[in-house]
This record gives C-alpha cells, structure tokens and sequence, in this order.
C-alpha cells in the first residue's frame, strides 16, 4: 500500500469538509517520507455577539511533505509545506471576498496501539495561511469491528474564533474495502472575548488504502 484517499466532513452550528491523498514513496508499513495533498471548504455563522449576522465561507489547500516513523506501537508522521486559503465574508450588505493568502502548514499525528485492543490518535495542525491552529485527541477499544471511545478537539483562528468540542467515535470500521470514522458529541464555538454557542456535531471520514 502506498497510497491513501481521504475524504471527511465534520457539521454543527459550522461545518468542514476535507478530501486529498497521501502518499508513501515505499510503503506505509515502514519509515519513509510522505507526501499529504488536500482541498476543503467550511462554512461558519460568526459577529453580532449572541446573534450572527455574518456568514464566512473558507476555501483551503495544501501541498505537504515530510516523514514517517514506523514503530511497533504505532506510526509517527510529521510534514510541513506550503497553503493557500481564500474567504468570503456574506451579510446583509452582500459579499465581500478577502484576498487570497499564502503561508506554511506543520502537520503531525500520531495513531499507537498501547495493546492489542486499544487505539489512541493524535494530531495537530498549524497554518499561518489563516493563523489557525486543530488539534483532536481520541482513544479506543476494539469492539464491534472498530474502535469505540472519547474523543476531543479544539479550534482557534486570527479572527478570534474558538471551538473546541468533545464526544465519542468508532474509527477503523471496514466495510467493502473502505474504512471509516464516525463521531458525535458537543461543541462550543463563539468568539474569545464573546458568547459561546453549545450545540451537537457529527463527523464522518472514510479512506481508502490502495
């Protein structure tokens, strides 16, 4: 296998999609370097204090290389490279878009196996395109074909936009040769120095190894 397809979508209040493919130049199996592409889009209602009165819809790629540590517990990757990410911001006044910007993503994860049974998952990403900042933090125990357990992420950007959310997954689910990650739980999201909306979300990622 050195080819991995992607596509996930995370919705609440906001929603994002991503899609794109990774890339091993051997195989993922053993150490090596790596090559991650990705496009997405979101949508988000923010401004106006408890109401919002702005719609900011983010269109976002990237283009990463880095390398993968391959251990008996688990895998390590680390990756870094450039992105582009263009906004519209829509309100009762019309749309306006922002200009387009460049910058540099940093992108580490880590997927270890404490035992046989249990799957533990972390990641962090961070672009200076939109001067934001993801990380999410999962464990799990194999039953019922995949990894069940809690799971929690956080969210800031230069606007001044927070979220941060926490629920339960079942990751690593397979079914005709695809594989899955289905999550629910409750977010909260609103500005740092304003009102913090609560509400569900639901996610789903599916990949396919080739």
């Amino acid at each position: 296998m050195r080819t991995v397809l992607f596509s996930s979508l995370e919705a609440g209040s906001s929603a994002f999609s991503t899609s794109g493919a990774k890339v091993a130049f051997d195989r993922f199996d053993r150490d090596g370097p790596v090559v991650l592409v990705s496009a997405g889009s979101g949508v988000r209602l923010e401004g106006g204090g408890r109401l919002p009165v702005l719609v900011r819809t983010t269109l976002l790629g990237a283009a990463l290389g880095g390398y993968q540590f391959v251990r008996p517990w688990g895998v390590v990757t680390v990756m870094a490279g450039p992105e582009l990410s263009a906004e519209m911001l829509t309100g009762t006044g019309g749309a306006v878009m922002l200009p387009l910007r460049g910058g540099v993503r940093l992108h580490g994860e880590v997927w270890a196996r404490p035992t046989e049974s249990t799957l533990a998952t972390a990641t962090v990403i961070l672009g200076s395109a939109r001067g934001d900042a993801w990380a999410r933090l999962s464990w799990g125990y194999a039953l019922f074909g995949a990894y069940l357990g809690p799971e929690a992420a956080a969210y800031l950007d230069h606007t001044g936009y927070r979220k941060w959310s926490v629920g339960f997954h079942a990751t690593d689910y397979a079914l005709g040769g695809y594989r899955f990650r289905l999550s629910a739980g409750c977010q909260f999201e609103g500005q740092a120095d304003g009102h913090t909306r609560p509400g569900p979300y639901l996610g789903l990622a599916i990949w396919n190894a080739l």
